[in-house]
């Protein structure tokens, strides 16, 4: 698979047009190592791409058998907009990748995955954010060619404990609605949690 791993580290180098990425690796007891990619881009942001958690397929942990071809496959990224000299992303990003071969998740959009501690640490304030919603990122599929499927690019962003709630009591489109009507910013790592009505 380092093959393909290979591939998904060029198809997300194409499309921050080539810019050259910083790289952590990430590993855990009994697992392969999933590296984390940083691309910055001039505007500011910043984009934290998963590598590894493609390697193999997401499967049911309640199969029998499961198939080593078949079966979806994700990488995870979490975009923020200057985020400040903030620590942990590469590791809960990493946490996030590798709860396929841990936990068993099959990661998909709209899914709200609550990883029960702040996502990051900040030297100037309490970080709120404790769970991800899961979406499409504007990073296309990479076809990796039959029996496998296509490896999609999720976007991972960040809520709090309120908003986790309303997403479990809601759904997933509820909440965007309202971060879009509330004009949050959810690339801003300082934001206000949202308070939908």
């Amino acid at each position: 698979m380092t093959n393909a791993l290979d591939r998904v580290r060029a198809h997300v180098r194409d499309h921050f047009a080539g810019l050259e990425p910083d790289s952590a690796s990430v590993t855990f007891l009994g697992t392969e190592p999933i590296e984390v990619l940083r691309f910055r881009e001039t505007d500011g942001l910043v984009h934290y791409v998963s590598l590894g958690c493609s390697r193999h397929p997401m499967t049911d942990p309640t199969e029998m058998l499961a198939d080593p071809q078949l079966g979806p496959r994700a990488e995870v990224v979490l975009s923020l907009r200057d985020p400040g000299p903030v620590t942990g992303i590469a590791r809960t990003l990493a946490v996030l990748a590798a709860s396929p071969a841990v936990d068993g998740l099959v990661l998909t959009a709209d899914a709200l995955v609550d990883l029960g501690s702040a996502l990051w640490t900040s030297p100037s304030r309490r970080v709120p954010f404790t769970a991800v919603l899961l979406g499409h990122s504007d990073i296309g599929d990479l076809p990796l060619g039959p029996p496998r499927d296509p490896v999609q690019f999720l976007s991972a962003t960040p809520v709090t404990a309120t908003e986790a709630a309303w997403v479990r009591l809601k759904g997933a489109d509820a909440m965007r609605a309202a971060w879009q009507n509330d004009g949050v910013d959810v690339l801003n790592a300082n934001r206000p949690a949202a308070q939908p009505s």
